[in-house]
């Protein structure tokens, strides 16, 4: 006994100092300035922006300035060396008139900065979600704890009984041995508990980078809403349409069509205007300097590179047909999520209804069960059994409330319309 009283100290030692209640939208808000995968997701974001102005660079004019000098020492024959500085300076430009390739890269970077945002979105959906799991997983474990705590201390009374009864004759051992094993059983799950609580903060804990604060809790009294609307087809239509999941692939598609257009373009011709200036001076030359400027229009065509053209456009379509069947598993997908989501939302409404009943149910039993206990139609194990169901239920309608309202908000990221506003829907229900 008093080897496990050490280890819940040192284990109760280990938790982390706790602050004032945090609800989720506060927990929420400290995830965003400390999440490093959401952190990453905003740099990328940063970073899918400038392909913009990248792809637009290729349609907008080249200049090129050049300038030397140079030290000549000149020899020839018998006459008499020559030293000199010869200098120039150049200038040039290049404004592209037509290149087909050049037109669809600019036009796949918008497609690129389109899926850099999108991808900054799906993330806040996910970390959303993280938070939200994290969060209820932490109010779940702590309920299973409390559960074990107080089915030790009952049990620790019925022990405590049945050694008094049978140390006066009114029980038998077998009493006491029911109790003895109840008890050690039940200090064995608030160990493990314990320790799935701990882990449970330092999941947490990732994703804020601080300490695990003290939560707020679900209001005991707490009512489970139906989906709004009530309909699993709207949710799927919706979930189709509005998906983040399903944004992202189809950004992905047009973004592999659009470069099956820039890689076919190899073999067609290029036409750019150019312009240069030079101006080069040499002492020594009877011409001590040429000027000369050009204006005109250069036109290319690469005939044949070895069929490499041709090679790359079929890899590019052989992608694009990937990512088309990407998008297909990604509907497929979201469809799937958004029923399963729906019908846990129906089915945990449903189920936390009959356990609150069965809570209602439990507690008149232990009531009946100690009073049958006192005029001798029920044993101590009766009433331990009872005892045990009741925590048993109060453990599961708490897990099953957290997981309805779970299930709600995965049905809303489904549907791709989940937001920072939704948790503040569930900070209404705290306490």
């Amino acid at each position: 006994m008093m080897r496990q009283t050490l280890v819940f100290a040192a284990l109760l030692s280990a938790l982390p100092a706790l602050a004032a209640n945090a609800n989720l939208s506060s927990i929420y808000q400290t995830a965003r300035d400390n999440d490093a995968e959401y952190a990453a997701a905003r740099e990328s974001y940063k970073a899918g922006q400038e392909k913009i102005p990248q792809g637009r660079a290729g349609l907008l004019p080249t200049v090129n300035l050049g300038a030397n000098t140079r030290y000549n020492d000149s020899r020839t024959g018998n006459a008499a060396s020559s030293d000199y500085n010869s200098r120039s300076i150049s200038i040039s430009l290049t404004q592209p008139i037509y290149r087909k390739q050049n037109l669809e890269a600019y036009e796949q970077a918008k497609v690129q900065a389109l899926f850099a945002e999108q991808q900054l979105k799906l993330a806040e959906q996910k970390l959303l979600l993280s938070v939200a799991q994290a969060y209820f997983s932490i109010l779940q474990a702590q309920d299973v704890l409390a559960t074990a705590q107080s089915q030790k201390q009952a049990f620790a009374e019925q022990l405590a009984q049945a050694r008094k009864s049978f140390e006066v004759g009114a029980a038998t051992i077998t009493d006491t041995h029911e109790a003895q094993a109840r008890y050690d059983l039940t200090n064995a799950q608030e160990i493990a508990a314990l320790n799935d609580l701990e882990v449970k903060r330092r999941g947490l804990e990732r994703i804020i980078n601080a300490e695990s604060p003290e939560l707020a809790r679900l209001v005991e009294s707490v009512s489970m809403t139906l989906p709004e609307p009530n309909n699993m087809d709207a949710w799927v239509k919706q979930a189709e349409e509005n998906s983040l999941a399903v944004h992202l692939n189809q950004s992905a598609l047009e973004l592999a069509r659009r470069d099956v257009e820039r890689l076919r373009g190899g073999h067609l011709p290029t036409l750019d205007l150019s312009a240069s200036y030079s101006d080069s001076r040499n002492p020594t030359s009877v011409i001590t300097s040429s000027r000369s400027g050009l204006v005109g229009l250069e036109f290319g065509w690469q005939l044949y590179q070895g069929g490499a053209v041709d090679s790359r456009v079929r890899e590019a379509i052989a992608i694009q047909e990937k990512t088309r069947f990407d998008l297909d598993g990604a509907r497929r997908q979201v469809r799937l999520d958004a029923r399963q989501s729906f019908l846990g939302v129906l089915s945990g409404s449903a189920q936390v209804q009959a356990l609150e009943q069965a809570l209602v149910s439990s507690e008149a039993q232990l009531k009946s069960t100690k009073l049958g206990l006192e005029v001798g139609v029920r044993t101590r194990v009766d009433v331990l059994n009872a005892q045990q169901q009741l925590f048993t239920t109060r453990r599961d309608l708490a897990a099953a409330r957290y997981q309805t309202l779970l299930a709600g908000l995965q049905l809303k990221s489904a549907a791709g319309s989940l937001n920072e506003e939704d948790l503040k829907a569930v900070d209404a229900l705290l306490k």
